[in-house]
């Protein structure tokens, strides 16, 4: 028997020159608590609120769990792609407030929506976690390792709050929106720009697993703020867009104030900005693919334009990319 030669290269799938996104879906439960729901247990108003995070009312799941949202969002996004559930091959599920971390949801989620032994995990990346999984499987599929990913941001925030606590509980709601994406001659998903600032990781966490969410507001305002709008140029300059081509901006939808701030300083003058957290509340992983799934459904951006997606926050995390709109 001859020894295998140490010095002869492993063989490699057969790459793809690109990715794209063929389609969005979304959901959200039924239950809306408005300002004024809030008023009737906690020192605030509807007044205060708004003027504060831009936030009118927002949806908090009952009985849904974080896997149950990832599934009918999951299931619309393939129905709308056209895609059938056995040519998925990797399932990835970006979220930070999961029941439990055994087992993951992206195996569940795949089997609930007949999806066959795909490679499957979830991300936790908070807030920004979608553009991480949307980077990961876009990279998968660049590379030959997936054909056809199944992206989600699914979030139940609304059981790591302490719905005594004004400082959290006017923000956090639940929902999720999910992807899915293919290989591409020509590239729909941009170069992605990601990074952290673990130095600051304290301003936003969970204690332990007895804990509830806290976040140290001004200190996340005053980084989102100055910090951000620098990545999100990155990310157009990367993908060789400028920011005035720009159909959409669809920042995480973490606080209205910071999503305008952002906008003003970025300069995409002709883009349609997301504003789903007006009537949706922040929903960390999910509040990207739910804006945009919204946008596309009312007809606010066109097809086959570009469109900018900016995620940050606990980490302190942050990502960026600039889709071609499905």
């Amino acid at each position: 028997m001859t020894a295998a030669d140490p010095a002869a290269p492993l063989r490699l799938p057969d790459p793809v020159p690109g990715a794209r996104i063929l389609a969005f879906g979304d959901y959200q439960p039924a239950k809306v608590v408005t300002n004024d729901d809030l008023a009737t247990t906690m020192d605030t108003s509807d007044e205060w609120i708004r003027t504060r995070v831009g936030i009118v009312e927002r949806r908090i799941a009952e009985e849904e769990t974080v896997t149950d949202m990832a599934v009918h969002a999951g299931g619309k996004a393939l129905a709308a792609a056209g895609l059938p559930p056995e040519q998925i091959d990797l399932v990835i599920v970006a979220t930070c407030s999961g029941e439990t971390t055994i087992p993951n949801n992206a195996a569940t989620v795949a089997h609930r929506l007949g999806i066959r032994a795909p490679g499957a995990f979830d991300l936790n990346a908070a807030c920004a976690g979608f553009c991480y999984a949307l980077a990961a499987a876009d990279a998968a599929i660049r590379t030959g390792t997936a054909r056809n990913a199944l992206v989600i941001g699914a979030e139940k925030m609304s059981q790591w709050v302490d719905w005594s606590d004004r400082s959290t509980a006017i923000i956090f709601a639940d929902g999720a929106g999910a992807a899915v994406v293919t290989g591409a001659q020509r590239p729909g998903i941009g170069p992605v720009v990601w990074g952290s600032a673990g130095d600051q990781a304290d301003k936003i966490r969970v204690k332990d697993r007895r804990s509830f969410i806290v976040q140290e507001g001004q200190a996340v305002f005053r980084w989102a703020t100055t910090a951000i709008a620098p990545v999100a140029a990155e990310a157009c300059a990367r993908a060789g867009i400028s920011p005035q081509e720009l159909a959409a901006f669809v920042p995480h939808q973490a606080n209205l104030r910071i999503v305008e701030s952002i906008a003003r300083r970025l300069k995409a003058t002709n883009a349609v900005v997301a504003d789903d957290i007006v009537h949706s509340g922040n929903t960390s992983a999910a509040s990207i693919p739910l804006a945009l799934a919204r946008m596309i459904e009312r007809g606010q951006v066109p097809s086959g334009a570009p469109a900018l997606l900016v995620g940050f926050g606990a980490g302190l995390t942050y990502a960026a990319q600039v889709i071609q709109i499905p």
